[in-house]
């Protein structure tokens, strides 16, 4: 269960990025629509598959207030993995010139983004645990 949900919240992650930088197109005017990711990013939405046990222990609190622990969860593993990942010049995005910023590795304006995320994935994983 636990390998399939990562697999889901990779691809899923993945699919999300793709999406979003392709609006980021639409938006400097790039009718092509070009969408980007990184294979560094496929473990790190992987680990969202954390949002299952998680969801298990807070699922009677309010959906915003679940969606703000998940942002905090997801703004603490990007700034993790973000480091570690640019110590080996591996990390493939930079905030630094984004304005809330912080070390370029997050960005705080994200989270309504990140809070609508980890409740994606919360239902994502529900329903794919409900299938077994």
């Amino acid at each position: 269960m636990r390998g399939r949900n990562f697999l889901i919240c990779g691809l899923t992650g993945w699919c999300m990025e793709i999406l979003f930088t392709s609006a980021g197109s639409l938006a400097r005017h790039d009718g092509r629509l070009i969408g980007q990711t990184s294979l560094w990013m496929f473990p790190i939405y992987g680990m969202a598959a954390c949002i299952g046990p998680v969801y298990a222990k807070i699922k009677k609190l309010p959906a915003l207030l679940r969606g703000s622990i998940y942002t905090v969860g997801i703004f603490s593993f990007e700034y993790l993995t973000g480091s570690l990942l640019r110590r080996h010049h591996f990390c493939p995005w930079d905030y630094s010139s984004a304005r809330a910023n912080v070390n370029g590795l997050i960005r705080l304006d994200y989270a309504p983004l990140w809070l609508g995320a980890g409740l994606l994935f919360e239902r994502i994983l529900v329903h794919t645990d409900r299938l077994t």
